[in-house]
Order: C-alpha cells, then structure tokens, then sequence
C-alpha cells in the first residue's frame, strides 16, 4: 500500500515538474547571462524557494475549497466579484503572452528549418497553424503528440549533455559575476517555475490529502531547478557572453539560448540535437498553454467547443497571437518577460497571498498541519519579493522605452 502511495506521489511530483519545464527553459541563459553563474544560480534558488511557498499556499486554499473548485471560483470565494474580475483579467494576460512567446520562438525555429529561405513572420503563421490544428483536434491528439515530445525532449537533453559538457570552457563559464544584473531576470524566471496552477487539479487526484500533496510539490519543484543548473552551465560554458553570436548579442536578437550553438559548437550534430530538445520544450509549452486557453475561453464565453464555434474559439487564440509575433520579430524574451514579470507574479504570487490572508485573519477558517509556516511575517517576506520583482519588471519597462525613443 505505502508503494502505491508513493508512486502516486511521484506521478504527482511529474506533474509538477513537466508544468514549470518549458519553454521558458530556453531563455534562461540569455536573460541571466551578464550575471553569471554564481548569482543567477543563487536566484534560481530564491525562485525555487518561493514557488514552493506558494504552491503550499494554493494547497491551503484548496483545503477550504470544494472538490474540483478552480483558481478563478476560489478567487471569487476569498477575494469576492472584483477579485475574480481580476483573476479573470491576469489569466488571459498570462496564457496570451506565454502564446505570443511561443509563436514567436517556433516561428524562428521552423525558418531555422528552411534555412533562412522564408521570413520570420511567415515561420510563426506556419508554425502556429500547423501546431493550433493538432489543438483544434483535440486533446486525445495533444497528449499523442506530446507525449512523443516528452520522449523527445528528454532524450535530446540527455544526449546533448554527454557530448555538449565536453565542449564547456571554464573561462567562458566564469566570464560574469553580477548579483544586480542576475537580478533582472527575476521575470523570465517566475514563469520558469510557474506551476501553482496545476494544484487545484493535483489536489483532487491525490485525494485531497495535503501532506501528500505539500510532498509532490517538493519533489517536483526541485525537478526543474536541477535541470535549469545543468543547462546554465552547458549555455554559460559554451557560448561566451560578448562579441558576434554571443550571449548578449543573443540578447538584443530576442534569439533563444540555442540559436547561438551553431556558431560555437565543433560538432554540427551536436546542435541538431541541443535545436531538437529547444523545439521539444517549445511545442510542448505551447500545445498545453493554448490548449488550456481554449478551455479558459469556452467556459468562461460558454461556448461548446464543436464545429465552427471550437474553430472560433482556435482563431481567438491564434490569430491575436500570431499577428502580434508576427508585427514583432523577436519578441520571445519580451513576451517572456510580461508574462512571468506581470502574469505569474500577480496571478500565482499575490493572489494566493491575498487569498490565504483573507482566509486565515478575516474569515478565520481552520487551519491545517502542513500549511505554510510564518505566519504574517511570512506572508509579508512574500509579498515584499512580489514587489521587488515588480520594481524589476518597470525598470525594464522604463529602458526598453527610452531606448526606443
């Protein structure tokens, strides 16, 4: 019996771990390059650290909830109409951004695979049409395919780590040490370990028992923080931080960090490989983010997801996508940016914070053992790292717009 508990643990902890991994993945080593290793790995850290937080706040939340109760409704019972209007509001804003970075990002990738020969904005409508068909489908189709891409994904990572490691330069890896500028990946980072809003599903299928719940999280967090410091070091140690195709140049592109392999690695296999695991995590990010959009939208607009009203509600998705990465080439690390540095912080973040506090000191709920401790302190340390990264984001805001000007 103990090992079937387990094992339903560990499925749980996959489901954890396969929601934060993403594309967001493949931004990482860009967005924290001018920092380095040291202190970005150190932010990963506090990262990881505070989605661990909060996904015991949203187990709490779901312990006072009724079974099957989404973020949207628990919003609505905390936090009443105005906060489920602004759940509603961060919701859309969230997946839509991911959807843009994601079409973007695959959009550069199918040009990739025609070698140039089309335009970028002709490599995102095809890979958006292509991808949002397989969606359109269904979602038997979508576990299909991206079930393959899982397979995929972890294969290519694993064949690109034996043969890329040996490729690591350990100047090249220490080029940087800057806690300020790791800092201002603060953003891209929030999205990468984004999975709080898997919970309430995870809640029902380990039978609403929080202890094995708050186990899942632990364990499937930590997941993605050791494969995200695995690949800081391979980009980190191949790719140098300046000159033509470097780190910072990829930067200013808006590229992935894979694009610049080609223009450092020996072997041109192995960037076939480190290409493929780039488009695995993408297309899996992107088939799951919109398929879930779709559902957003059909149950919030109450439109039944069949025939010409499920095509309806693909070209809702897409179309506004696609047309803004098409209008703006490069926009993966951007989108990337508001999507982790305003949608998640805010959505999965504050909300729960809010929600929790409510619940504890206004509604005086029960509480239960495995809930996270600290009390107000603790849910004030929270809220304050919510406004430093907010601080981040506008910062950045404000230097895109002078640099434009």
């Amino acid at each position: 019996m103990a090992s079937k508990i387990s094992l339903k643990v560990l499925g749980g902890a996959c489901i954890v771990a396969g929601t934060a991994i993403g594309a967001g993945m493949l931004a990482l080593p860009v967005v924290t390059a001018m920092g380095g290793l040291i202190p970005s790995s150190m932010i990963y850290l506090i990262c990881y650290l505070f989605s661990i937080a909060t996904g015991l706040l949203f187990v709490e939340i779901c312990y006072w909830m009724p079974q099957n109760a989404n973020l949207v409704s628990m919003t609505y019972h905390l936090l009443g109409p105005i906060g489920r209007i602004f759940a509603w509001i961060l919701y859309i804003f969230l997946f839509y951004s991911l959807t843009v970075a994601y079409v973007s990002g695959g959009g550069a990738f199918v040009t990739m695979l025609f070698q140039g020969t089309i335009p970028l904005w002709l490599g995102d409508i095809l890979f958006s049409l292509i991808f949002g068909t397989i969606v359109y489908m269904g979602t038997v189709v979508v576990d299909r395919i991206n079930f393959l891409l899982v397979i995929g994904l972890f294969i290519s990572f694993f064949v690109f780590f034996i043969m890329g490691v040996r490729q690591i330069k350990l100047a090249t890896l220490m080029e940087s040490s800057d806690i300020v500028n790791a800092m201002m990946a603060l953003p891209v980072m929030f999205t990468s370990f984004s999975y709080q809003g898997v919970i309430p599903s995870l809640y029902a299928y380990l039978d609403r028992d929080s202890k094995k719940v708050r186990q899942a999280i632990l364990i499937g967090a930590f997941l993605p923080l050791i494969l995200y410091l695995i690949w800081e070091v391979l980009i980190l140690g191949i790719v140098p931080l300046e000159g033509l195709y470097g780190l910072l140049h990829a930067k200013k592109e808006g590229w992935t960090a894979v694009q610049p392999l080609k223009y450092f690695l020996k072997t041109s296999w192995v960037v076939t490989v480190g290409e493929f695991f780039a488009f695995c995590a993408l297309t899996t990010s992107f088939l799951g983010v919109t398929l879930g959009l779709v559902d957003f939208l059909a149950d919030s607009l109450q439109i039944k997801k069949e025939g010409i009203k499920k095509i309806f509600l693909c070209l809702l998705v897409y179309v506004p996508s696609t047309l803004i990465a098409c209008t703006y080439p490069n926009i993966f690390l951007i989108a990337l940016g508001y999507a982790g540095g305003i949608g998640c912080v805010l959505l999965l973040g504050l909300l729960p914070i809010c929600m929790v506090w409510v619940g504890r000191y206004r509604k005086h709920y029960t509480r239960q053992a495995t809930e996270l401790r600290g009390g107000k302190m603790m849910l004030g340390l929270l809220l304050l790292f919510i406004v430093l990264e907010l601080v981040i984001e506008i910062f950045q805001e404000v230097q895109r717009l002078v640099h434009s000007l």
